[in-house]
């Protein structure tokens, strides 16, 4: 599933060419999606002009003049490219907006796990799929006294933490491996036995894995691609998911172990993270 640095990755390579573009025409092909498509609503789109690109979390955000916002979460599969208006439609195409440039914004899910839906950029904030979720790793307020504070009378592995959207949101499967491995964490060890300077270093890992696979495109493990069918290149740089039985890239001596920790697969150095 696309992680918070590929919808990030997304959205800057959206930014320029959606920005200023005007809505003209919304088709939806396939409307089953994890939730039907709502043309009705998708039209209201229509006649507006995109005003800016954000993220919140895992999706991405196009606002539109009107006061209006397109949602869209890739899900396990779906893909936005940015096409010319004459292409040919794709198989699993669900969702096109025709725009004024003479392209498509094309929304296409094999798996059918996306969700796209226009709502009220003002009310956005309350909406059921925002309101529950928790501080983005990439802004200012994340740092170790944030999760210092998250962790109190809290037990659960840190692992889990990480990945719990309703305290810090986006950090996925990879990354939470790929950053407690940098912090030299134990992926299995209670938030309750880990030591305030400990927040400190794994809030700084946090924001640097983010921040690295960013810079390199995401991680392509599938079908990841940007608005404009690029790649990503961060699994050639990842140091422990993937790669039960390989050396430790630290050279430490010892192998990358895998174990399951809340039904996921987790990589780690049994040296190196204590």
């Amino acid at each position: 599933m696309p992680e918070l640095p590929e919808v990030e990755v997304l959205r800057r390579s959206l930014e320029r060419p959606l920005i200023g573009d005007r809505f003209e025409a919304v088709s939806v092909h396939f409307p089953t999606l994890r939730e039907p498509l709502c043309k009705r609503r998708l039209r209201r789109l229509e006649g507006h002009t995109v005003t800016s690109l954000r993220r919140r979390a895992k999706y991405l955000l196009i606002d539109a003049s009107g006061g209006e916002t397109l949602v869209l979460h890739l899900g396990m599969s779906g893909r936005l490219t940015l096409v010319d208006r004459a292409a040919p439609r794709e198989d699993h195409e669900h969702l096109g907006f025709e725009l004024a440039s003479g392209r498509r914004l094309r929304f296409r899910d094999p798996r059918r796990f996306g969700v796209a839906f226009v709502a009220s950029t003002e009310d956005l904030g309350r909406d059921r799929h925002f309101r529950h979720l928790g501080v983005e790793p990439l802004s200012p307020a994340f740092d170790g006294d944030l999760l210092a504070g998250l962790a109190r009378g809290r037990r659960a592995p840190i692992k889990s933490f990480l990945m719990d959207a309703s305290l810090v949101v986006g950090v996925g499967n990879i990354y939470a491996s790929e950053a407690l491995h940098r912090a030299g964490i134990h992926p299995r060890r209670s938030v309750a036995r880990i030591a305030h300077r400990r927040f400190d270093v794994l809030a700084e890992a946090v924001r640097e894995v983010l921040g690295d696979a960013i810079e390199q495109g995401g991680t392509t493990l599938n079908d990841f691609a940007d608005g404009e069918g690029n790649s990503g290149y961060f699994q050639v740089s990842l140091d422990v998911y993937g790669r039960e039985g390989e050396a430790c890239p630290a050279g430490c001596g010892y192998r990358i172990r895998r174990v399951n920790i809340s039904n996921r697969s987790t990589y780690y150095c049994p040296r190196c993270q204590r």
